[in-house]
């Protein structure tokens, strides 16, 4: 006995081997070396498991536990509300009486943002729905902002500039904060642009009174064609940016005879239908 206790002092490894645990990190740390190698691989390899599962824990767990989402939410394209109209913003509405964003033939609404004026548009077309700033009534000279539906589903906002007939795309484009929906044989789009541009021949200063041209129809692979209406309708006064209006245009075919010629007309045919022919 007494030799043991003294062997165990004369070598030191012998003591620590005797003393320490199998498991105990310090005697692995200790048996480091030309004998010790496979206890310092075990170990090593637990440690690296262990930080591995720590490190994938806090990077894809938020500070309360929970699981980061792989995708942040992408809201969906919000209504157009006619119930604004006249109120907070303007409104232009063509076709059917009492028709609204989803069922008017066009539909167009302005409204001031801070620097910029806010555009919605609807169509019932699988194309294009545009809007146009003319100083007179007729097409020609007009800047024009449109939507346009592309083969791949997308609604991407596009600048153009009539020139007589025929509407040139322009690279440079004002509009921002971009929207686009395709949904129920509809162009939707909602976007802003500046209200005070520098002057250029293609752009117009929105805080002037511009007559607005409205039109809509087929596009082929991202390309606008022809507007579906051979005469496409146009505001019947110059519309202010400033001035929140509620405007209805009946289709051609809820148009009613309404001038005092057109009256006074159909008095005439009604007169000359019962009196008869002498």
């Amino acid at each position: 006995m007494f030799l043991l206790q003294l062997s165990l002092l004369l070598e030191p490894t012998l003591w620590l081997a005797a003393v320490a645990s199998p498991t105990d990190d310090n005697a692995l740390r200790g048996g480091h070396g030309e004998h010790g190698e496979p206890g310092h691989k075990d170990h090593h390899k637990d440690s690296y498991s262990t930080f591995a599962s720590e490190f994938l824990e806090s990077r894809y767990l938020s500070d309360e536990g929970y699981p980061f989402p792989t995708a942040p939410p992408v809201d969906p394209f919000a209504r157009i509300k006619v119930s604004d109209c006249g109120i907070t913003k303007g409104c232009i509405r063509y076709g059917k009486p009492g028709c609204d964003a989803e069922t008017c033939d066009y539909f167009l609404s302005y409204r001031r943002i801070g620097t910029d004026v806010e555009f919605e548009m609807s169509a019932d077309t699988d194309g294009w729905v545009a809007v146009g700033f003319s100083s007179d009534k007729k097409m020609g000279g007009d800047d024009v902002m449109g939507c346009v539906h592309d083969d791949n589903g997308r609604v991407r906002i596009h600048h153009f500039y009539n020139v007589g007939q025929w509407a040139k795309e322009i690279k440079r484009n004002p509009a921002r904060d971009e929207e686009g929906i395709f949904e129920n044989n509809r162009v939707t789009c909602r976007f802003k642009r500046p209200l005070h541009v520098p002057r250029e021949e293609t752009l117009v200063d929105l805080h002037l009174s511009w007559y607005y041209l409205f039109a809509w129809g087929p596009a082929i692979q991202g390309s606008i064609t022809r507007h579906d209406i051979d005469t496409p309708p146009v505001s019947d006064h110059m519309i202010s940016i400033y001035k929140y209006e509620d405007i209805f245009m009946p289709a051609a075919a809820y148009q009613t005879f309404s001038s005092p010629f057109c009256l006074l007309l159909i008095v005439a045919l009604t007169f000359y239908l019962l009196m008869g022919t002498p």
